[in-house]
Parts: C-alpha cells; sequence; structure tokens
C-alpha cells in the first residue's frame, strides 16, 4: 500500500485494510516461528503499511 492508495481511502476502508493487514502478520509472525519464510521482508512492509494506514485514520479523526 503506497502513500498515494492510503490517501484515496476513507476511515471504514482504511479500518477493514488494518484488520487485513493485523490478520497477516499475525499469520505470518507463526509461520516465522514454525518454516522458514518465503519473502522475510513481507513482515516489514506489513509493520510499514498499519502504519501508513493507522496514521490517515487519525489524520482524518482531526480533520486534516
Amino acid at each position: 500500500m503506497k502513500k498515494h492508495d492510503v490517501k484515496e481511502l476513507d476511515i471504514k476502508a482504511l479500518k477493514e485494510s488494518e484488520q487485513k493487514i493485523r490478520e497477516e502478520l499475525m499469520r505470518l509472525r507463526l509461520k516465522k516461528g514454525f518454516e522458514q519464510l518465503e519473502n522475510p521482508k513481507r513482515i516489514k512492509n506489513l509493520k510499514k503499511d498499519l502504519a501508513r494506514a493507522l496514521t490517515r485514520v487519525k489524520q482524518l479523526e482531526k480533520g486534516l
């Protein structure tokens, strides 16, 4: 999810995206504990996407 993608979404879509990202992060963390991941950078990228979504939600709530 890129910066311009996040700006186009509304609060409802961002919160749905947040939930999906959190679920995928949980699955990847569990998978990392049991086996080697195909793309270890995926966790880092998902964390950044989550931060972008949460930041945009806060901005929208404040009216920025």
